[in-house]
């Protein structure tokens, strides 16, 4: 039994969930324990009484910390990308490469601890001066989802603990494995008792205490739109201060591909931004906006490429397309489907449940691709997170961007072409809150800015040094000699 990790010690759960692997639903990963409402309660405690000597601590043992956290990352990435695989069904590769940033992030933080940013001012006032100092928010409460069940509580759990803040973090229910194991780490890094606290378990039992309680001064989550306008109502309505909050809620990302773009490229960044981690990325481009004189040839090349993908046990070293996460995620992905060409699409490729590969039961799905559709569809209006993508036709360059922009996300967006005019027009012109051009629209470096626009994120971005603007509270202090 994995246990909840509170005030630094290991705590039983009021219940407890098995970890099941998609690639094989006979493979029982472990038990996982399940945090009751008192014990999400104990952690916030926890967190409230630990704050004042964290925030107290000096750089160097703060990044000390972090660094060795990303040490230790580095140095397991084997280990923790075969659980990350086993138990999210992200190919191998893929889930070795999040480990990997997962250990980036914390060796960035390190080094950020001990460059905290303040300024000194000149006041108009005779003989005083302004400082503009950064001081830690306090609690924080994490919430992360099952897609990136390390790279995502790392770039939340790093910056909170590098800028003096205390955390409670609650990973997703379908992936406690790889949340566990990072708690694990850090619960060894020489935290003080209570600075970092892992809570297990369904959101229905502890969310709502999570957003609740006014000793959290601070929400991060990424999950899905309704589930953040619930966050976002409840910290702003709740009885005491409001909490600070940060939303990551996911997109429909188009990806344009003009007449002048190299065909392989464009095919390349197609199918690794659309079905590489089984497309449950919420940066995935799954609008696929081609320009008629290059449509025919392109999906043409996209069928074949397609059809070269090994669909299998995620920790098989040639499979590309794992399996889907759960059943319920392959029963929406279906449904999706179904939806597709009831709306008229066309499925050019794939689409297909498979009950079994290679005689093991798992949540497998071809990759599918539909063709003959239209920007007002619901697959092309409505996230579905799985490997399915959508060829729109367009006459031009200028349609096509009207139609990547006619949507209510605005998080990743990508550009083919071979034109510098185009490709900088298409930059300037995307409504996205990162922006490729020939390169897949997921996928972004661990120093650098994470975020949207729209209907996909609100508040701070996450990630590189403009984390600071969330998991901080600017000082303003006059001094009169």
């Amino acid at each position: 039994m994995r246990r909840n990790y509170i005030g630094g010690k290991w705590i039983e759960g009021s219940s407890a969930g098995e970890n099941i692997n998609p690639s094989d639903t006979r493979d029982v990963i472990g038990l996982y324990a399940r945090a009751s409402q008192a014990q999400a309660l104990d952690a916030i405690g926890a967190a409230h009484a630990a704050l004042p000597k964290w925030a107290a601590a000096t750089p160097q043992q703060r990044a000390d910390v972090l660094d060795a956290v990303g040490s230790e990352v580095a140095a397991r990435k084997a280990e923790l990308a075969d659980l990350l695989a086993r138990e999210e069904g992200k190919a191998l590769a893929d889930a070795t490469g999040e480990v990997t940033r997962a250990a980036q992030i914390f060796k960035f933080f390190a080094g950020e601890a001990l460059r905290i940013p303040g300024e000194l001012l000149a006041s108009t006032r005779p003989g005083m001066s302004v400082e503009i100092t950064r001081e830690p928010v306090g609690v924080v409460s994490i919430i992360t989802p099952w897609n990136f069940p390390i790279a995502i509580p790392a770039w939340k759990i790093a910056p909170a603990l590098a800028y003096g803040n205390t955390v409670v973090f609650k990973p997703a229910e379908l992936v406690p494995g790889s949340a566990w194991a990072l708690a694990e780490i850090l619960s060894r890094a020489g935290l003080p008792a209570g600075t970092f606290n892992l809570v297990m378990g369904r959101g229905r039992d502890i969310g709502d205490t999570l957003l609740q309680d006014p000793r959290v001064a601070a929400v991060t989550f990424t999950g899905s739109e309704a589930t953040g306008r619930k966050v976002a109502a409840t910290c702003v309505t709740r009885r005491g201060a409001m909490a600070k909050f940060q939303l990551e809620m996911g997109g429909k990302n188009p990806l344009v591909v003009l007449d002048d773009a190299d065909l392989d490229v464009a095919v390349s960044c197609a199918v690794n931004g659309a079905y590489f981690g089984t497309g449950q990325r919420c940066t995935a481009s799954s609008r696929l906006v081609v320009s008629a004189g290059i449509h025919d040839r392109f999906v043409a090349a996209m069928v074949d490429r397609l059809a070269t993908l090994k669909v299998g046990d995620a920790r098989n070293p040639g499979t590309v397309i794992g399996p889907v996460v759960d059943a319920q995620q392959l029963r929406q992905d279906l449904d999706y489907i179904a939806i597709g060409r009831e709306e008229g699409a066309t499925l050019a490729f794939g689409g297909q449940a498979l009950q079994s590969v290679d005689g093991q039961p798992g949540h497998y799905l071809q990759p599918a691709l539909f063709t003959g559709t239209s920007n007002a569809m619901r697959i092309n209006r409505e996230e579905i997170f799985g490997p399915v993508a959508s060829v729109i036709r367009v006459r031009d360059a200028d349609e096509a961007l009207a139609v990547a922009n006619d949507t209510e996300f605005g998080l990743s967006a990508g550009v083919c072409t071979t034109s510098l005019r185009m490709a900088a027009h298409f930059k300037r012109e995307l409504q996205a809150g990162m922006v490729m051009v020939n390169a897949p629209t997921a996928g972004v470096d661990a120093h650098v800015p994470f975020g949207g626009r729209k209907g996909s994120s609100y508040g701070p971005r996450e990630q590189g040094r403009h984390a600071a603007e969330f998991y901080t509270s600017v000082k303003t202090t006059y001094l009169q000699p």
